[in-house]
């Protein structure tokens, strides 16, 4: 009797597990829309979006490269079953870039963010003449993420891609977000205003300010990565220009970023007599926010020139 009872029970236990809801690989119920962020960055800015209508999973893991970072086999797994996939586009997923493309051809859901913004394309004079094709006079910049107008634009057309493609309406949180996204515009706006424009000159560890600087009135007088792609190998003949252009603008500080050799930009900074001052422009801070990173960003910028 006792038996037939643990076995009743058993079997009972077995029909409510059959009964709970699957789980999918970000913890939450299969019954919501996957949506997969190439980088964590515009992941914010999409979680903030979507809210808790959808389960927002991002691959390149915060602060590191998007350009090199390559998909692990569950990376991969993730993107292909994905319901969709939201990348940067114009080169910056380099190392996943193969993935990508393949799951598209596969009949996964794609969202490019620069498609809809204004591309930003590399002017005379700015950086380093190195040959390098992403340097070259017109490149397209794929750093986005720094001008908070063009995270904007990307956010208004996702919430019509969503309604049209996977029937998610998010028309409440994108007012909402506009509204903090031009809040957040005129917030840095103040905040560079407070420095003279003879002082708005930025030189990076590598070319991913172009964005922020054309929003914002700054000049870019160079890069220690003479590359939009954050790959390009440093030359003594890219150092020498550097430290000379440093010098003719009275350049008062330069940024170390993601990649920097510490080593090649303390000797400049030392040689051209400009401070060194760490930049994050591939992380978001600890709270996870977008809206943070840009007025970090805003500030560490500002209260180095001035």
């Amino acid at each position: 009797m006792k038996g037939r009872m643990l076995s009743m029970a058993g079997c009972l236990l077995a029909v409510l597990l059959l009964s709970l809801p699957a789980c999918n690989s970000s913890g939450a119920t299969t019954g919501k829309k996957s949506i997969l962020v190439t980088y964590s960055i515009l992941g914010s800015v999409v979680k903030d979006l979507v809210g808790t209508q959808a389960n927002v999973i991002i691959s390149i893991p915060d602060g590191l490269d998007p350009h090199t970072w390559e998909p692990s086999a569950k990376d991969i797994e993730n993107i292909n079953t994905a319901n969709l996939v939201i990348q940067n586009g114009l080169g910056l997923e380099g190392g996943m870039q193969k993935t990508l493309t393949l799951a598209q051809s596969n009949g996964v859901k794609f969202f490019t963010a620069s498609d809809y913004i204004t591309v930003r394309h590399v002017g005379a004079g700015e950086g380093i003449p190195s040959g390098d094709p992403d340097q070259a006079l017109g490149a397209a910049d794929p750093h986005l993420w720094t001008d908070p107008l063009a995270m904007k634009s990307i956010v208004t057309a996702l919430a019509d891609y969503l309604k049209a493609n996977l029937g998610i309406n998010v028309d409440a949180g994108l007012q909402d977000l506009q509204a903090r996204l031009d809040s957040l515009n005129t917030q840095v706006a103040a905040e560079v205003a407070t420095l003279p424009q003879d002082s708005r000159k930025l030189v990076t560890g590598h070319e991913s300010m172009g964005y922020f600087a054309q929003r914002y009135g700054f000049k870019l007088i160079g890069a220690l990565i003479s590359s939009l792609s954050d790959q390009a190998d440093v030359s003594a003949a890219d150092i020498a220009a550097l430290k000379q252009d440093i010098l003719d603008n009275h350049v008062k500080a330069i940024f170390a970023e993601l990649g920097t050799s510490p080593a090649v930009i303390n000797q400049i900074g030392a040689e051209a007599g400009a401070k060194v001052v760490q930049l994050t422009t591939h992380a978001l801070p600890s709270d996870g926010s977008y809206f943070t990173f840009e007025t970090d960003l805003a500030k560490t910028i500002v209260d180095a020139l001035k």
